[in-house]
């Protein structure tokens, strides 16, 4: 049934699929593939939000042969070189799994525990590999930031190695010397009998590793690169640029043909695999995968492809509704791989590499002139859907049954939507805020933040320090108007609250960042917020560019006196009014326009896609009416980034469906008057309810710390009553036939 549901041709980033060659279903976001001792199975570690394990797939029927469940998984495995023993990472476990190897199944022999301290987390082992001889395993310990060398007889760890930052894959040489990357920072080191003895600066986050004779082949997914090294002398030989346009193809596996005369490279943001020609370094074309490839295995007649988000996107009318635990169509437990399957030779190429350009939609889309625009406010809310708030809007495709927030709740919305035009095909290129914040700041989501954000979602990770391994290397929003001397302030967004004030998250967004402005605390209204930002808004300039987190509709759940989910959405809803309302009333509103997202849709059901969320595009020119178009988080900054005249930070907003088709050439200057919303703000949750003791447990000190489904379930049960049933409906159509030719 699942299977069934993930089934779509077109994804919330806008991209369509059309793998090319077999596809064989996988589990929850698998990582990485490898190639059993026998070559006719692939076993495959499923690092994903919902059952993490690893599975065993056998390549002739197209099935799941072997499913071990695991608490914890995280892309390492690795046979012994006698075919007999099969290691696995545990992830935030701490451990490495280690599995007898025969019949072509794993029989499970013992765990080798790598905790260090009693902190859980504290190794999270990531890439493996064995020695030659099959005396070490070598294991990265991706937040310890060493390499454990265990003894493959006794299992004792011999030494930790220090690396750089996050090191995360293995590779060992014919000659036993030992490759690591690190994924944190930019080198990679070389380990020779157990101890470093070279570390060399590649580039900018360095992932996966492939040998192929004395070269070196190392992914810089975040720069669109493959980094060369010369491991005879450990210097740097050169890099393969594989770019479309600005960052994003994220490059982010290598193989490589028997013979060593073609590579092959995963192009996760892409969704296709790349051929080069090694001698020449040229790309020779590209193939269409599945969506998300992280792995590829190269044989002499086939190529193996392993797609971590598998089929794509999909309806989840019975997603996550509160009440009682159901986690099985949460947005992140929905996203199942794929294995694709093509015979080589490929014939073909060049039609192929078009048909990878043409489901990806690169090329300039016409546009509209935009009104004569020269203010943007931006505003970036929190993890709604459409059906949550749009539901009962008779004139969009809405189902009522899964409205959370009614017109008592958020009259606003509905007013604005009623007069500015609603958008009930605006979907969310992120499934939650973890990527969706980037999503909405820089058009574009690193592998890290891709590969890490389940482990995060299901507390299996606590990434205290992230540095800057999640910032995408185009930038932000922010940096991109300020290159162009264009004043720009930040509210809220991409920052932390501390006693002092608001502390960036990014070094990058210091400059522009209120000091007084709350970002994300439920205990904060956002009535305060706006009341800053409104006294800005009367005392300064209003600046070419401002971008505001308004994050009450995230709300607390059934906590215990703390304010009931209505009341944050009623606050929420009467925010974003009183901007509207205060823009209108001002010469500003002949040239400004106000685009409101929100970041992820993953706090509720939907029956179109779980990603299909809340848009705004508020202005003077606004058409009214139904907007039934599809349009996507990049496509709103590709609008923002025409209208004032920035550059693209991805490939994403680069090639941007414009939103000028959505304003008339002539204004309405009739000011917006906010709607006092019927639900009291002040009105608090019972205490001793059973929805608040379980709201009690979990954590809202950062946006989506607590468990989302819990979250979900807990505000169905105080919004809609425990008497009403668990919501069912019908699957809608998918994405296909919204998006047509587009």
């Amino acid at each position: 049934m699942i299977a069934e549901l993930l089934f779509a041709a077109t994804l919330a980033t806008g991209a369509q699929l059309d793998p090319l060659g077999r596809t064989i279903d996988a589990g929850n976001l698998p990582l990485t593939m490898t190639l059993t001792p026998e070559g006719d199975r692939v076993v495959l570690v499923c690092s994903g939000y919902r059952s993490p394990g690893v599975q065993v797939i056998d390549l002739a029927a197209g099935t799941v042969a072997q499913n071990i469940p695991l608490n914890s998984a995280f892309i390492g495995a690795a046979f012994s070189p006698d075919g007999r023993t099969l290691y696995v990472s545990g992830g935030g476990d701490d451990v490495v799994h280690v599995y007898s190897w025969a019949d072509k199944q794993a029989t499970f022999v013992r765990d080798v525990n790598l905790r260090i301290g009693d902190k859980k987390g504290s190794s999270f082992p990531a890439g493996i590999a064995t020695s030659n001889d099959g005396r070490f395993v070598y294991v990265a310990e991706n937040v310890a930031d060493d390499i454990a060398v265990i003894d493959a007889a006794t299992f004792a760890i011999v030494t930790r190695i220090k690396t750089d930052h996050y090191p995360y894959a293995v590779a060992v040489a014919k000659n036993g010397d030992v490759f690591v990357s690190a994924w944190g920072a930019n080198t990679v080191s070389l380990i020779r009998d157990n101890a470093e003895v070279k570390r060399i600066d590649v580039g900018r986050h360095p992932s996966a590793l492939r040998l192929n004779g004395d070269r070196l082949y190392v992914a810089l997914a975040s720069v669109d690169q493959i980094a060369i090294v010369d491991t005879k002398t450990m210097t740097l030989a050169g890099a393969i640029t594989d770019s479309v346009k600005r960052e994003g193809t994220t490059p982010n596996a290598i193989a490589f043909s028997p013979d060593g005369s073609r590579m092959y490279v995963a192009e996760a943001g892409n969704n296709a695999v790349a051929i080069f020609d090694v001698a020449t370094r040229k790309r020779l074309g590209r193939i269409p995968a599945g969506w998300y490839p992280t792995d590829v295995i190269a044989t002499n007649d086939r190529l193996l492809i392993l797609n971590s988000k598998g089929r794509g996107t999909a309806p989840n009318p019975q997603g996550p509704n509160p009440g009682t635990k159901h986690e099985e169509h949460y947005t992140l437990a929905l996203i199942n791989g794929t294995v694709g399957v093509v015979d080589l030779p490929i014939r073909n190429l060049a039609s192929l590499t078009q048909r990878v350009s043409k489901i990806n939609h690169w090329k300039t889309a016409e546009r509209k002139p935009y009104p004569p625009f020269k203010h943007v406010i931006y505003i970036i809310k929190e993890n709604r859907t459409y059906d949550q708030v749009f539901g009962d809007v008779k004139e969009g495709d809405g189902d009522p049954s899964l409205l959370f927030f009614p017109r008592e709740s958020t009259p606003n919305h509905h007013a604005l939507a009623e007069r500015f035009g609603l958008f009930d095909r605006f979907f969310t290129s992120g499934e939650v805020s973890q990527q969706g914040h980037f999503w909405s700041t820089a058009a574009y989501v690193t592998d890290y933040t891709e590969k890490t954000t389940h482990q995060l979602y299901s507390h299996k990770r606590d990434d205290a320090d992230e540095q800057d391994v999640d910032t995408p290397a185009e930038g932000f929003l922010w940096t991109r108007a300020a290159e162009k001397k264009l004043p720009v302030v930040v509210y809220g967004e991409m920052a932390d609250p501390t006693p002092k004030g608001p502390k960036p998250t990014k070094a990058s967004l210091a400059p522009y960042l209120s000091p007084d402005y709350s970002p994300f605390d439920m205990d904060v209204p956002d009535q305060k917020r706006v009341d800053v930002w409104l006294r800005d808004f009367v005392t300064k300039p209003l600046p070419a560019l401002q971008i505001l987190h308004l994050p009450s509709d995230h709300t607390w759940g059934a906590r215990a006196n703390k304010p009931t989910p209505r009341a944050y959405m009623a606050d929420n809803d009467l925010a974003l009014a009183r901007i509207v309302s205060a823009v209108s009333k001002t010469k500003h509103w002949r040239d400004t326009v106000i685009f409101v997202v929100e970041d992820d849709a993953q706090d509720g059901p939907d029956h179109v896609d779980s990603h299909r969320s809340v848009m705004f595009a508020i202005s003077a020119y606004s058409k009214k009416g139904v907007h039934h178009r599809f349009t996507n988080t990049t496509d709103v900054l590709g609008s923002i980034e025409q209208i004032l005249g920035l550059t693209p930070m991805s490939w994403f907003d680069s090639y941007a469906r414009p939103l000028s088709d959505v304003f008339n050439a002539t204004p309405d200057l009739t000011p917006y008057d906010p709607i006092m919303p019927a639900v009291d703000f002040h009105e608090l949750n019972p205490p001793n309810t059973p929805a608040a003791k379980k709201s009690a447990l979990l954590d809202f000190s950062r946006p989506d710390i607590a468990d989302e489904d819990a979250v979900n379930r807990i505000l169905w049960s105080t919004i809609k009553g425990d008497d009403v049933p668990y919501p069912g409906g019908q699957r809608a159509p998918t994405l296909m036939w919204m998006f047509g030719d587009r």
